[in-house]
């Protein structure tokens, strides 16, 4: 897959928290609407996949969002059973403005996949896009 990269005006890599992607950019392995940058980790297990995200946060200026402390924690996040839960949220998995760290509906992904989802926050409206109400 072609990846487009954010440059600054240096011509240097700049993070995606400073410079989110425009629409239509592929960046990483992922994919930005201008309003959300999706991509899929797959590093065989939970616990690997988890430990992914944890590293490309930090390194594209997210190191200061609170995160689950493992994966056991992350684990805590994820729907048990639909019909015996009450949801707060439609996401399998854990949020926390701007990201959204989800569980793959069974059988959509590789084994031990997860999906982060990072949301623009200088889109104006942006809290409660993120949230889905009032929009």
């Amino acid at each position: 897959m072609l990846q487009a990269y954010l440059m600054d005006s240096e011509g240097s890599k700049s993070k995606l928290r400073e410079n989110f992607p425009e629409r239509g950019t592929n960046y990483q392995g992922g994919v930005s609407d201008g309003w959300q940058y999706r991509v899929v980790f797959a590093g065989g297990t939970f616990k690997k996949s988890f430990a992914m995200i944890v590293a490309f946060l930090r390194e594209e200026g997210y190191g200061d969002l609170p995160l689950p402390a493992s994966v056991e924690e992350l684990k805590l996040f994820r729907f048990q059973k639909r019909s015996q839960m009450i949801r707060l949220f439609e996401e399998n998995g854990y949020l926390h403005n701007p990201i959204k760290i989800l569980f793959p509906p069974p059988g959509t992904e590789k084994r031990g996949s997860l999906i982060l989802c990072i949301f623009n926050e200088t889109v104006e409206g942006h809290l409660v896009r993120f949230h889905g109400v009032g929009i």
